[in-house]
C-alpha cells in the first residue's frame, strides 16, 4: 500500500510544526514522515539539497511497486516542487499536495527586503522567498505526478494588514495557485492553522487518492 508521506515544514519552523497534521494523516490510515531542514539561516536551495539526499535514502528503502507522496506546508511546497524538479527517481513519487505555498514569491519577504538589508542576509530563507529569488528557483511545473495545492483566505494575522489582495495573513491566494496543478481548492483558514486542520488532511487524502480535492 502506498500510504507514506513525507511532510515539509515551512519557514523557521521544524518538524514540529507538522505533528499535528502527522496525527490526522495517520488516523485516516497514512504514515507521515517528518523532516527537520534549515528554514531559517540557509537558502533555499541549501535546505533542498539537504532534503534531496534524505529522500534518496527513504526512496532506496521502498518496495519495489511501493511509492511515496509528498505534501509541502508554506515554504515546504517550494522544497517539494524542488525536489520533483530536480530527483531522478520521479517513479518512485505518487502525488504531492503544497499548503499556503508561495509558488510565485511572498510580498512580505519582498517588504522586509526593502525595509532591511541586514534583515534578509541574516534570515537566507527570508531573501530566497523574494519574487525575483523565487523566479530563479528550479521548480517544477507541468510534472509527471499530480500536485493539488491548497491555499487559505482568512487574514488573521498582523502582517497581512500589509498585504495588498486575498490572503491567508502570510501568502497571497494568487501565488499559490500556478498553471501546473492538476487541482486547486480554497479553504477559510490562515496561514499558521491551516496545516493543523482535520478537513485539510480528508482533502490531502483525497487528493492522494484520486488526484482531486472533494
Amino acid at each position: 500500500m502506498n500510504n507514506k508521506v513525507v511532510l515539509v515544514h515551512g519557514f523557521s519552523k521544524d518538524s514540529r510544526d507538522m505533528l499535528q497534521l502527522q496525527e490526522n494523516l495517520n488516523q485516516l490510515g497514512y504514515e507521515g514522515i517528518t523532516v527537520d531542514l534549515p528554514l531559517t539561516f540557509k537558502t533555499i536551495e541549501t535546505a533542498a539539497s539537504i532534503f534531496k539526499k534524505e529522500m534518496e535514502i527513504l526512496i532506496s528503502s521502498l518496495d519495489d511497486e511501493e511509492l511515496i507522496h509528498l505534501v509541502g506546508h508554506s515554504t515546504g511546497g517550494l522544497i517539494v516542487r524542488n525536489f520533483l524538479a530536480t530527483t531522478d527517481t520521479i517513479d518512485k513519487v505518487g502525488r504531492a499536495v503544497l499548503i499556503g505555498t508561495p509558488n510565485y514569491g511572498s510580498q512580505l519577504a519582498d517588504i522586509a527586503a526593502d525595509l532591511s538589508t541586514i534583515l534578509v542576509n541574516i534570515l537566507k530563507t527570508l531573501r530566497s522567498l523574494q519574487t525575483e529569488e523565487v523566479r530563479k528557483l528550479e521548480l517544477v511545473e507541468d510534472s509527471k505526478i499530480d500536485i493539488g495545492a491548497i491555499a487559505g483566505n482568512k487574514n488573521n494575522l498582523l502582517l497581512g494588514k500589509l498585504l495588498s489582495k486575498e490572503s491567508d495573513g502570510l501568502v497571497h491566494v494568487e501565488s499559490v495557485k500556478y498553471e501546473g496543478l492538476k487541482d486547486f481548492i480554497i479553504l477559510s483558514y490562515g496561514h499558521k492553522e491551516i496545516h493543523y486542520k482535520f478537513e485539510t488532511a480528508e482533502l490531502v487524502v483525497s487528493f492522494l487518492e484520486k488526484g482531486k480535492f472533494e
